[in-house]
This record gives C-alpha cells, sequence and structure tokens, in this order.
C-alpha cells in the first residue's frame, strides 16, 4: 500500500539533483513511509531528522503551541490580547483576540506599515514592539471582492509569539521546547531560532552548496520536460486531474489548486515584501538565527509528521493529553470561507490551520503548506499525518509535488 513512495519521490526529483526532501507519513499512529531523496547539503543526504527551513509551516507549529496552552487555561482563544499584553490594545487594536490573528481576519497583515528594512524584520525586540503599535489595513479591493481574509504572512508570527512569551513567562524557544517539542520528543528538531552550532545542519537551494549568494534570485517556473510529463501523465492520480486541467503539465496541475488569475499582487507583497520588491533570504545565517515565527521556523520531516500525528489521533500523544477535546473541537472549526486577499485560493481557515488542498473529500482535514511548496497536514477522518519538506528551488505556485504525494497518499486510505 505504502511501498511505493520511495520510487515516487525518486520520480519527483526530475532534473533538479542534487536537491532533494523528505518525506513522512503516519497512518493510524504507526509511520507508514519514511524516505528521503537527494542531498540537504554538500556530502549529507536528506533523511527524516534533516533540520530545513519550511517557511509557513512554522504558523501550523505556532498553532498548535497556542491550542495547548488555550488547554492548559493559560490563553482563551476569544479574549482580547490586550489582556495579557496591555501595550498591544492600541490602534484600533483593543477588540481583536488570538482567535482574529489566527484566522487571518485582524486586519494585520501588512508588513510595509511596520518597516521597509528587511534587515529589520530580524530583531525579535523591535518586531515585537511595533506590531504592539501597529493598526489594521484594509486589504486593496476590499469592496469589490469581499474577501474572507487577509493572510498575515509575517505579521502574525510576532504578535502570537509575542503573546506566548507573555503568558508563558518564556521565551518564544524555551516554551516551544516546554510545552510541545519535549511532550513529543521532537527536542532538537524545532525551533524559532536556529542555535549557532546548528547553522551547518540546516538543508539549503543548491544554489548555496558553493557558499552564500551575493545576489538574490527568485524561483521561476521551469519549463516541463518530457520525463516530468510523462511523470504527471502515468501516476495513480492521473485521473483525478485528466478531466479538469487545461494541460497535464505544472501549470496546468497547479491551477487546480491556486487561483492565481485572482490574485491581488499589491495585497500579496504588501504581505511578504516590505520594500515592496524582494523578500527575504530565509537561509542566510543572520535569518536562520532570528526569531520571524510566520516564515523562518526550522524542523525535520519527523518533527511535523509527529506534531500532525498527535492532531490525528485526537491531540493525544503515547498517553499524554496535549489538546483537550473541547479545544481541538474548536479549534478545528472553519471559521473562515471566502476568498482571501493575499492568497490566491479559499484558505476555510480554522484556528491556526487552512483546508487541506485536495481534489478528493478531505472535509476535515488541515494543516500548512510554507512557500517553497513543502507542507504538514492530517487528516483526523484517516488517522493519517503527512510531512513532505525539501530543497528544491520552487515556491508553491509554481510546483506541484506536494499535490502529487498528498494526493496519493490521500487516496491511499479511506475515513
Amino acid at each position: 500500500m505504502w511501498q511505493d513512495f520511495p520510487e515516487l519521490l525518486s520520480k519527483l526529483q526530475f532534473d533538479d539533483s542534487p536537491a532533494g526532501g523528505s518525506l513522512v507519513i503516519t497512518h493510524k499512529g504507526e509511520t507508514v513511509v519514511n524516505t528521503a531523496i537527494g542531498q540537504a547539503l554538500p556530502h549529507q543526504d536528506w533523511h527524516a531528522h534533516t533540520l530545513s527551513v519550511n517557511f509557513s509551516i512554522g504558523k501550523g507549529v505556532m498553532a498548535t503551541l497556542v491550542a495547548v496552552l488555550v488547554s492548559k487555561g493559560l490563553l482563551d482563544y476569544d479574549t482580547p490580547i490586550s489582556s495579557y499584553w496591555a501595550e498591544f490594545g492600541v490602534g484600533g487594536k483593543e477588540h481583536i483576540t488570538p482567535r482574529h490573528i489566527l484566522t487571518h481576519t485582524a486586519g494585520l497583515f501588512n508588513i510595509t506599515t511596520l518597516t521597509h528594512d528587511t534587515d529589520e524584520l530580524t530583531d525579535w525586540q523591535t518586531m515585537t514592539a511595533k506590531v504592539a503599535q501597529m493598526s489594521p489595513d484594509t486589504p486593496k479591493g476590499q469592496d469589490e471582492q469581499g474577501y474572507g481574509s487577509a493572510y498575515s504572512a509575517l505579521v502574525s508570527g510576532w504578535i502570537l509569539g509575542g503573546l506566548v512569551e507573555r503568558i508563558s513567562g518564556l521565551p518564544l524557544q524555551h516554551a516551544l521546547d516546554e510545552y510541545l517539542a519535549t511532550p513529543l520528543g521532537i527536542q532538537g528538531e524545532l525551533y524559532y531560532g536556529l542555535p549557532a552550532d546548528k547553522l551547518g545542519q540546516v538543508a539549503k537551494p543548491v544554489r548555496y552548496f558553493d557558499g552564500t549568494p551575493t545576489t538574490k534570485r527568485k524561483p521561476t517556473l521551469k519549463p516541463d520536460t518530457p520525463e516530468m510529463l510523462a511523470v504527471y501523465a502515468g501516476l495513480d492520480i492521473t485521473p483525478l486531474w485528466a478531466d479538469k486541467a487545461e494541460t497535464l503539465g505544472t501549470s496546468g496541475i497547479n491551477k487546480l489548486y491556486f487561483d492565481t488569475a485572482k490574485m491581488n499582487l499589491v495585497n500579496y507583497k504588501n504581505a511578504l515584501m516590505p520594500n515592496g520588491r524582494d523578500g527575504v533570504e530565509y537561509h542566510h545565517d543572520k535569518v536562520l538565527q532570528a526569531v520571524i515565527p510566520a516564515a523562518n521556523g526550522v524542523s525535520t520531516a519527523h518533527a511535523l509528521a509527529t506534531i500532525y500525528a498527535m492532531h490525528a489521533n485526537g491531540g493525544v500523544w503515547q498517553g499524554q493529553t496535549l489538546i483537550t477535546p473541547a479545544v481541538l473541537a474548536d479549534m478545528r472549526a472553519v471559521r473562515v470561507d471566502g476568498f482571501d486577499a493575499v492568497m490566491p485560493a479559499n484558505m476555510r481557515w480554522r484556528s491556526g490551520f487552512h483546508r487541506l488542498f485536495s481534489l478528493q473529500h478531505t472535509p476535515n482535514a488541515y494543516g500548512h503548506m510554507g512557500y517553497n511548496g513543502s507542507v504538514a497536514f492530517c487528516d483526523p477522518d484517516r488517522h493519517l499525518s503527512f510531512a513532505f519538506i525539501h530543497n528544491f528551488d520552487t515556491t508553491m505556485l509554481n510546483d506541484v509535488r506536494q499535490f502529487v504525494l498528498s494526493e496519493t497518499a490521500i487516496a491511499r486510505t479511506t475515513p
């Protein structure tokens, strides 16, 4: 049932060798897939415990940490943040709650209202002070489009991380370790702000293999090769796409999941690019050591699969309840059903998690993807958890590996 995933992952390497990635899947609490391909670093192969920057996957980790703290009675989803963090209650934010931040409905998404300097994003104290003073913003096109949410790609992490510090009395990493990593047995595999002695262990794109690049470069959509098209045409899940896709190529398949024609580029840039032009080089050592919880969380495929296995198992891990049944049900409830102002999709936000992007029937599946097309999720109905992370130089909008792997995993299980 699962034995062909190593071959499938190998096929999906395409011509991007030596880059690769790690895939871990659990079913009914048991690891059924643990496979990897390619190199994470020169002379270091990928494996389940390889550390990697996983971009917005860290939002799902933060949402899990918040749910644990809610379960312990340290936090309430619907109590104003200013009740815990007095400085936050200014600029029209007096009634904004953790739920608003987790569902991206607070209007606190525009990084350009805080800074135009990408270097400033690496200063935790400065950024938490700035988000406490900021005011909500209205997405461009809101009146015409009636957006249901505005994805807070960067800002949300400083708000939630700052909140966690204030209610726990601990630095964010210490809180992450105490309340999540240690109970799950994944210490040393989950970071917001990488220790200096771990810098040489983090997977990087191949363009870093000869040293840190001196110029920024955005990943671009490469033309499909005959080999890629042959892979797409011969998958078990090809029939899922065949009658729906304009073409059975990368662009045609991706459009089944993201409606990029509706993307508002102004909102997208405002959410992700402080200077309106460039993103952040997340693999630079300085950035790896910074605390940017919404975007630069570092983790392993093993850690992420474990987190979502706990979710799939009703908030319980090895006999210990991390998320209570009441909190889990509250967290899983869909709170937003409408197109997002930043992301080109209806995200169907839960409290910190978006829907699983699947063409199959997965109404209760949730998780979080990352900018580069990494993804981690669970489907409680199928008792399934899934984590795929990689160092391919791609974005979620120009790559379909996550969809091939996740759709195949979903198809192998039944609710």
